[in-house]
């Protein structure tokens, strides 16, 4: 028996695209992303959920959960510090599908622009098309965050 839960079987596609503005310098912007790619992730709800960055291209994007057990992400497919980092693999979602994320720096001044984009193809569930805008908002947010609490600090 075949099941799906998408109701139609059709090939979905989305892009969420965001720009922001981050008070910072681009150095700080950088190594924010990589802190909320790496272990010091964080989801909604401030709920830690470390991640592991093989910061190359190639390298791996994963969630260990011990034991040799845990979630493969992606991979890197495009790494230039400190203007671009590009990943893609099947993120969050453990269907038939493929995603590409690109996170894309620009020094403005004292400040930087994040432009971020999320492409996803495949058999799309519902959840993600309803939970991951908000999602994308919410790390964000924290990296803007971040970036300026590590200016300030330096």
């Amino acid at each position: 028996m075949i099941k799906s839960n998408n109701t139609d079987g059709k090939l979905e596609t989305f892009t969420i695209d965001r720009v922001v503005e981050i008070e910072a310098p681009i150095e700080f912007a950088f190594e924010a992303v990589m802190d909320q790619l790496g272990t010091d992730c964080e989801m909604p709800g401030s709920k830690r959920f470390p991640m592991k960055l093989e910061a190359w291209p190639g390298g791996r994007w994963y969630r260990e959960i011990g034991e040799n057990a845990g979630h493969l992400w992606g991979h890197v497919q495009v790494m230039k510090p400190p203007t671009l980092i590009e990943i893609c693999g099947p993120l969050m979602m453990s269907y038939a599908a493929i995603n590409h994320l690109s996170y894309r720096l620009s020094a403005e001044g004292l400040s930087t622009r994040l432009t971020f984009r999320h492409q996803a193809a495949g058999l799309l569930e519902t959840e993600h098309f309803d939970g991951l805008p908000a999602g994308w908002e919410y790390w964000i947010e924290r990296i803007c965050k971040l970036s300026v609490e590590k200016a300030e600090q330096a």
